[in-house]
């Protein structure tokens, strides 16, 4: 008679940690790349991991699986090993930069000589793809045994499903050592309740296509799509089953949980590459977006990442109109935060007196429904800065004062959000006249996000404000390129106006300026712009006749009213104010 296997199990915390943009890095210097992880391991992980109580499980290629028996000391080890990892990245000698995601849960596994098996070990696989490079995030349990033991920050993530794991997981971002604060800071709101989009693996096609320029070309944009906060993405190791796949979109979509399929092939035939992209529409099969590249390989990864900021930038507004067609014509009763935010945007920029009130309100319900979504503290500080600057503020101070709060709280919740940065930037700016620190902002925004468009045309207002024309036409140039078609083009474009007016190219402002009205006829700060450099440029009639159709939206407006708040710096506001008064409006 057969004795029954006897199993072994244990509570254990398990450390799961990969190598960041392992194929762009192998793919640039693979023996160098080999080298450095060797050393890595050598050097850092295994003499260090006696200190932490640490016991190697595994390496499988660019990743390592930890034991731990402790919780506190795995989170201890994983903050050890990144400061480690960073401290090496600074050192002269270092010629391959490898930074790391980090996962951790703990659970009860079973234990089978040297491996562990269990859910405890797939779930720290699969946690670790929600952490950026350089991050490293817990599941509740951990967080439950750290947060008062750790002189930590974390950051709630929010419940999250993962591939082959049945349930949702509820996980926390861990921040740097804040001195002995001990808090749980939430922020942005679950994902779920975002736009889930999938990368699949782009095809390689041609002779003289090498595959691996394909696995590398869908890594860079799924980094790129990860930076908007706006959006979740599904991780590369979750998507590269289906390279050569015979699945229907929705099919795909349904085994991912997401909403939107990005693919695309890239074509090499001697130096010439082309790269197509598309992005669907899973629950519908409908194409929403298409793009063509073409480039050479001079500088292939030059090219790689413009095409990665490029397509990220592109799809962003695409997938923000089809959530916001998605909601529209559904019960407001059964709008959750992400859904009033939709709302709000849909109505907003129709610049008329009620939409903006309704717009107002979703803002504020999104917040009401989810105190910790950070974009929504950003889209109501925003909304305020508009009523002010489209003069349909009934307290300027008031709206102002809000504004800032506003702002302000957005980026406490969310600090890792470039829209957020932007827009507190921007207010910065725009209503208290601050520009140092509003430019610090923006450049946080654009170290976080390069293909953040927003961030690129507000800072290009700010420079414009203070004089800096041409820098501002070249920042508000990238912002255009990065999004052509987004929801605020019109603004782009006036903001363009503006810039012109400073460097003194007076046509260009008109050109601007009408463009910016064809796109969004009642949007006055354009029109008010467009009077002024038009009776500059010596066309006072046309000036004089907008004038009059100016007054009639804004009957209450003076030309030195405009100026008491107006952030153009002198000499440039005077110009303008000049403008204003050769066509006509009051003094």
């Amino acid at each position: 008679m057969q004795s029954a296997v006897r199993v072994v199990r244990r509570l254990a915390a398990i450390a799961f940690a990969d190598i960041a943009d392992w194929t762009k890095l192998v793919e640039a210097d693979a023996l160098a790349t080999g080298v450095a992880w060797k050393l890595i391991q050598r050097s850092i992980i295994l003499p260090h991991l006696p200190e932490f109580s640490g016991r190697l499980v595994e390496v499988a290629g660019d990743a390592v699986l930890v034991e731990f028996a402790s919780a506190v000391d795995a989170v201890r080890w994983a903050v050890d090993l990144q400061r480690r990892l960073e401290e090496r990245r600074s050192e002269e000698s270092t010629t391959v930069p490898i930074r790391m995601r980090i996962g951790i849960s703990i659970e009860d596994v079973i234990v089978e000589e040297d491996s562990l098996l269990g859910d405890g070990v797939n779930v720290a696989s699969r946690v670790h793809q929600s952490a950026a490079p350089d991050e490293i995030v817990v599941t509740q349990a951990v967080r439950d045994f750290v947060w008062n033991k750790l002189p930590l920050a974390l950051q709630d993530l929010g419940e999250q499903r993962f591939k082959n794991v049945s349930r949702p997981i509820r996980t926390y971002r861990v921040l740097s050592d804040v001195g002995g604060a001990r808090s749980s800071t939430p922020v942005q709101v679950p994902w779920e309740n975002r736009a889930t989009v999938a990368v699949l693996p782009f095809r390689s096609e041609g002779s003289d296509a090498a595959p691996y320029f394909g696995d590398g070309m869908t890594e860079e944009i799924i980094g790129s799509l990860s930076l908007n906060r706006s959006l979740f993405v599904i991780a590369r190791n979750s998507t590269l089953k289906y390279r050569n796949h015979d699945s229907t979109a929705s099919d795909i979509a349904s085994a991912l949980g997401v909403r939107y399929l990005l693919e695309g092939s890239v074509r090499r035939h001697k130096q010439r590459l082309r790269i197509h992209s598309v992005l669907l529409d899973a629950a519908s099969n409908r194409e929403i977006w298409s793009e063509r590249y073409d480039g050479v390989d001079e500088d292939l990864f030059t090219f790689q990442d413009q095409i990665a900021s490029s397509i990220s930038a592109a799809i962003d507004p695409r997938v923000r109109e089809a959530e916001i067609s998605r909601i529209r014509g559904r019960p407001t009763d059964s709008f959750d935060a992400y859904d009033c935010v939709l709302r709000g945007l849909s109505v907003q920029y129709n610049l008329n007196r009620r939409d903006l009130e309704i717009a107002g309100e979703m803002f504020q319900r999104a917040i009401e429904l989810d105190p910790s979504y950070g974009q929504a503290h950003a889209h109501l500080a925003w909304w305020h800065n508009l009523r002010i600057g489209e003069g349909h503020s009934t307290n300027v101070g008031v709206d102002q004062q809000l504004a800032d709060e506003f702002a302000r709280r957005a980026v406490e919740l969310d600090p890792g959000d470039a829209w957020s940065l932007s827009v507190c930037g921007h207010i910065q700016a725009f209503l208290r006249k601050r520009f140092r620190p509003a430019l610090e902002l923006f450049a946080q925004a654009l170290e976080l996000n390069p293909s953040c468009a927003s961030a690129w045309a507000l800072s290009g207002l700010t420079l414009a404000y203070t004089g800096h024309g041409e820098e501002a036409l070249a920042r508000v140039q990238n912002a255009l390129r990065l999004s052509p078609f987004d929801q605020l083009s019109f603004w782009f474009c006036a903001t363009n106006g503006i810039a012109s007016i400073v460097a003194g190219r007076l046509d260009e402002a008109v050109s601007w300026l009408n463009k910016s009205l064809r796109l969004n006829p009642r949007y006055r700060a354009s029109a008010r712009m467009l009077i002024a450099a038009q009776a500059l440029s010596g066309d006072l009639d046309e000036a004089r006749q907008l004038a009059v159709e100016f007054l009639e939206s804004e009957p209450g407006f003076t030309v030195s009213g405009f100026g008491s708040w107006y952030p153009l710096q002198a000499p440039h506001l005077e110009r303008v104010m000049e403008g204003l008064r050769l066509a006509g409006l009051p003094p």
